[in-house]
């Protein structure tokens, strides 16, 4: 880490952030764990926590792992002030032998560096956090939940805490991860979801924030997903601009599969321009398409060999969509996401005027593949959770803890 100049000209050493002083104080007494099946995504506490601190002088403090419990933080810290919020997804599982293995985490550590150099947040050694973060996940290894479809949820946090409430990037900051086990994210995630179409609203623009990890992202979002929720539907598809471009589903990257005249399938999703997430299970979803349409005969995918298959990464309306429904070529849409993995879309109601432009109508976009996952979403969701679970580990994606 670099060190800033001092008064005689000598560099004062700020002190990175290092692993191997790292320190466990555990609970003197372990909490009872619930049963799978009655978690409520997110709400439950495990008996430990990771937590380090930053200062401007003296630099990373040695990372703890602690009971859980609450923080002491200034009422005018800047991360209350200013929303200096930045944080990650990731999943722990445990592996064919029973050890907890997580999925690309190197990325998700890329991937928060990123968000906090966004938010001037004060930048930390990835591998030393991941190091700790494996800690952790052994710490709690008995929180894993074994049931399909079932995994421990990582949340590190990167917060500003400069005690001011001056406008201005946070000197000060607290790095902290809390794991809490999950079942499906959604409970009608079998049959598929359901997105209500809006522009009247952004989620992101070009030359914002949408590209980043930051709490302020997704706050906005609360009000348009209660008036979704009213209207029947369970999440948002957002829309950009007068031509209505898709940037996410919900929280979600987005997919679409599209038939094709010659009988392959084409499959679109929107590209990394700034105003949508770079998702690490839509990167891994698109690695994985590609190499299927390189080599169909070699099988990465459970699809037809004779099945061609297309990618593109573009700009995609969903007025494009309602028109391959239309035409009947619309076979399905899919997102992706780390508390989803794949989920299947089964409708989208878009707003449109009538035929006489006075009045708007809510139009529902279907999918051919009907309820559930088609072909490729299918396909998608046994292949990644193999990748995740290390049955099947393509390009050694699966890392194991330990």
């Amino acid at each position: 880490m670099t060190s800033p100049p001092q008064a005689n000209g000598k560099a004062h050493h700020i002190a990175p952030l290092d692993a191997s002083l790292l320190t466990i104080q555990r609970a003197e007494t372990l909490k009872p764990i619930p049963e799978p099946g009655t978690y409520i995504f997110g709400s439950i506490k495990t008996d430990h926590m990771l937590i380090m601190t930053f200062d401007p002088v003296v630099g990373w403090s040695a990372p703890q792992i602690k009971p859980y419990g609450p923080l002491s933080l200034d009422p005018s810290s800047n991360c209350f002030q200013y929303c200096t919020n930045v944080f990650e997804g990731m999943k722990a599982i445990l592996g064919p032998d029973g050890t907890p293995v997580l999925f690309r985490p190197e990325d998700n550590m890329r991937r928060l560096q990123s968000s906090a150099a966004r938010m001037a947040l004060p930048p930390f050694d990835e591998a030393a956090l991941l190091a700790c973060i494996k800690k952790l996940i052994m710490t709690e290894e008995r929180w894993i939940p074994a049931p399909a479809g079932h995994s421990l949820y990582i949340r590190p946090t990167l917060i500003g805490t400069t005690p001011s409430i001056k406008v201005g990037a946070s000197k000060h900051a607290t790095l902290y991860a809390l794991v809490t086990p999950v079942g499906p994210y959604f409970a009608t995630a079998t049959a598929g979801v359901s997105l209500l179409a809006v522009n009247e609203h952004v989620r992101s623009w070009p030359g914002g924030t949408g590209g980043f990890k930051l709490g302020l992202n997704y706050s906005p979002g609360f009000m348009p997903q209660q008036t979704a929720a009213a209207l029947g539907y369970d999440q948002i598809l957002w829309l950009i601009g007068e031509n209505k471009l898709i940037t996410e589903a919900g929280a979600m990257n987005f997919f679409a599969v599209v038939e094709r005249d010659d009988g392959g399938l084409t499959i679109v999703t929107p590209p990394l321009d700034g105003t949508i997430l770079p998702g690490i299970v839509r990167d891994s979803t698109l690695v994985l398409l590609r190499a299927h349409a390189a080599d169909t005969s070699a099988k990465i995918l459970n699809l037809p060999a004779d099945k061609a298959v297309y990618v593109e990464e573009r700009a995609l309306s969903v007025n494009e969509l309602a028109e391959w429904a239309k035409a009947g070529t619309l076979l399905e849409c899919f997102g992706t996401g780390t508390a989803v993995l794949v989920v299947a879309i089964e409708r989208i109601g878009d707003v449109v005027p009538d035929a006489d432009g006075k009045v708007k109508k809510v139009r529902n976009i279907e999918m051919k593949a009907g309820k559930g996952l088609g072909p490729v979403g299918q396909a998608m969701w046994d292949k990644l959770l193999a990748s995740k679970e290390g049955r099947d580990d393509f390009r050694g994606w699966a890392v194991r803890c330990e």
